[in-house]
């Protein structure tokens, strides 16, 4: 018997909870004025970063950012404009940061005479910056820093 009225009384919470969410106006954060039941306006579009200075990486393994324009880059099954000042053959005249070796590198380890068709779609792994602020405050580390806090012996 007991078992029975908590489960309705936590039934009867769901949907009292439920409810009320639906009907909630949120005044502040991300979502501005917009109830909770809707989908508010899309922000507006930042301009993205360009310049010619690489970026930090905050770990290790992290794919390079791009950090320049992408607007208007074809890279599809037909051809991939990253290529034009970031091959092999290319950066020279670019002066442009060559593809990784492990780019070259087919699914067995074995080097390729060209980027390796699992490679191809640069924007699957790089992207573009823009000029936004964070949303949302946070407290990242990059690992640089959390390893300066810890002592030789492992301990802070």
């Amino acid at each position: 018997m007991m078992k029975r009225s908590a489960i309705a009384l936590l039934a009867f919470a769901i949907a009292a909870g439920t409810s009320s969410l639906t009907a909630q106006t949120v005044t502040s954060g991300l979502r501005g004025p917009t109830p909770l039941n809707d989908e508010g306006p899309a922000p507006p579009m930042l301009p993205n970063r360009n310049t010619s200075e690489k970026e930090v990486r905050n770990y290790p393994e992290q794919p390079p950012v791009i950090p320049h324009s992408i607007d208007g880059y074809q890279v599809d099954l037909n051809g991939n404009k990253c290529l034009s000042c970031h091959a092999r053959a290319r950066t020279a005249e670019s002066q442009a940061p060559m593809v990784s070796i492990t780019h070259f590198m087919d699914r067995d380890g074995q080097f390729l005479g060209s980027v390796s068709p699992r490679r191809f779609f640069c924007t699957e792994c790089h992207v573009p910056q823009n000029t936004a602020n964070p949303p949302v405050s946070n407290d990242f580390v990059d690992i640089d820093t959390l390893l300066s806090r810890v002592s030789p012996g492992g301990r802070r």
